[in-house]
């Protein structure tokens, strides 16, 4: 690997809606080789393609990438040295390598009409603009020069094409994949500019890695068959030293290993494929991310780094630090990662645990505000959540596992405690509410040393007195261990809770 020139990697991201998470894998990976290597990751937007820009997107991408904690060293929003960063704002850059391929000889125009293409494709099932039969098509290789200079002057819409070589051998270096082969001419001849005079991304991007200076390109694996297009062109341009080194990465395919991971697919199984909540702007359907369903970034990140990657060790939980520290291409596998959202929900569950409590009580206050409770004390909140921890996999999960540390239960299992209701028991709640409401000090050891101490004295068997305890205060069969709640909820809230849910008791027994 060369590392003489300074390392620059771009992430470039069509702004045409929700961000999948290969496109962010792919911005992570290139993120963490920068950093490894002291270089610039650059968030460049590739919408030379208008019929499918969609508002909002371009900075639908960047709060991805804040979120995720992969922000771009050079963007459209910070600046930087090699600006422009979006393809529509370089646009006037494009055509003058265009021409200059034509001039070469390396590219053509092409005159052909939509019309004239839809007849061929109906013609020819498997059409495709190539050698095999370009002469026959309208364009400056089938045409007099003096013919194809008349179309130009009379403004007869065009395209630039390449011309691909015949039964050549075309070659690249990959950094995952070694040394990897093409026939020239199996690959057809790509439209690099197009009749509005923006460029297709063949071109696009192939002149702004070079006008960028960038080292090292990272993109998936839909891209290969595209790369003999790209290589020629940097050496059509007399570029080929300035070449980036590629490393094109496996895709994300569906759980069951067929195929890439679509948007449908997640769908079709419960689960999201966008990084975050994505709402198109023309219908207004939103579709599901991972940060609304309730994953940590934390975790996002790092369940997308081992979708086709491991640091050769049996570690599965990984920091973003410890990324950029154990990365390597070498690491990177050339087959699908398949993507397992039980795995995924896994990961979420073990950042949850391992998270600081402080960084997501925010999203939790937020939470018990959609829930009507806005009053919440945020070191009470901390406590509470020190107590449900561990049961959360995903962090709206809160409200189900803690949601009666705010608020009374709306109702209770009453049967799992009306058929062995009895007088003894009415009775020894009586008492028992009674002796707490001086009960001190109001400690979760304390109240369980005098409870468990009360239930023998009565004579009755542990259990028979413990579950009423427990929903009681939280209206069922769960929840943290049951002083722990009465500790949190204080005395005057569990005496109160008591009484209420004795009352219910008591009436259902009858």
């Amino acid at each position: 690997m060369d590392f003489n020139k300074k390392v620059r990697v771009r992430f470039a991201p069509s702004p045409t809606g929700g961000l999948h998470l290969g496109g962010v894998r792919t911005a992570l990976f290139n993120y963490l080789f920068a950093r490894q290597h002291g270089g610039s990751f650059v968030l460049r937007i590739e919408d030379t393609d208008q019929t499918r820009f969609v508002p909002g997107a371009e900075a639908y991408i960047q709060d991805c990438l804040a979120w995720c904690g992969i922000e771009p060293d050079e963007s459209p929003e910070h600046g930087g040295d090699y600006g422009p960063y979006r393809q529509s704002d370089r646009k006037p850059s494009y055509r003058q390598y265009a021409e200059q391929l034509v001039a070469d000889g390396y590219a053509y125009y092409a005159f052909d009409t939509a019309e004239e293409l839809d007849a061929q494709r109906k013609l020819h099932p498997n059409f495709r603009y190539s050698h095999e039969n370009r002469l026959q098509l309208r364009n400056s290789l089938s045409l007099s020069p003096a013919e194809a200079r008349q179309l130009l002057d009379a403004g007869h819409p065009y395209v630039i094409r390449i011309k691909m070589p015949i039964d050549e051998t075309i070659s690249l270096d990959d950094m995952i994949r070694g040394t990897v082969s093409f026939d020239s001419s199996l690959t057809d001849d790509k439209v690099l500019l197009k009749a509005d005079g923006m460029p297709t991304y063949h071109l696009a991007v192939v002149v702004d890695d070079y006008q960028m200076a960038i080292s090292h390109v990272f993109r998936g694996e839909e891209w290969l068959p595209s790369a003999p297009v790209h290589i020629l062109l940097w050496e059509y341009l007399g570029w080929r030293e300035a070449m980036p080194q590629w490393a094109h990465l496996p895709l994300i395919l569906k759980p069951d290993g067929n195929g890439k991971l679509s948007k449908r697919d997640g769908d079709r199984l419960g689960f999201p494929v966008y990084a975050m909540n994505w709402q198109d702007p023309k219908t207004g359907t939103i579709t599901k991310g991972f940060r609304e369903m309730g994953f940590l970034p934390e975790a996002f990140v790092n369940l997308l780094a081992i979708l086709g990657w491991n640091d050769g060790s049996d570690q599965e939980l990984f920091t973003l630090d410890e990324l950029i520290g154990k990365f390597s291409t070498e690491r990177i596998s050339k087959a699908g990662a398949k993507f397992d959202f039980e795995k995924a929900k896994w990961f979420n569950h073990e950042w949850i645990k391992r998270s600081d409590d402080q960084a997501i009580l925010p999203r939790l206050n937020a939470l018990l505000a959609n829930n009507g409770i806005r009053d919440a004390n945020d070191k009470y909140l901390a406590d509470v959540l020190a107590l449900v921890k561990d049961r959360l996999t995903f962090l709206p999960d809160f409200w189900e596992q803690a949601s009666f540390f705010f608020k009374r239960p709306d109702g209770y299992d009453l049967a799992s405690v009306q058929p062995r209701w009895s007088s003894e028991k009415t009775a020894f709640f009586l008492d028992m509410i009674a002796k707490l409401e001086n009960f001190d000090p109001w400690h979760s050891a304390e109240l369980e040393s005098f409870y468990k101490l009360a239930i023998q004295a009565s004579g009755m068997k542990m259990g028979e007195l413990m579950l009423p305890f427990r929903i009681m205060l939280v209206g069922g069969k769960f929840g943290p261990h049951v002083f722990d709640i009465a500790a949190s909820l204080g005395r005057e809230e569990t005496v109160a809770r008591m009484k209420i849910g004795l009352e219910a008791f008591t009436q259902a027994a009858h």
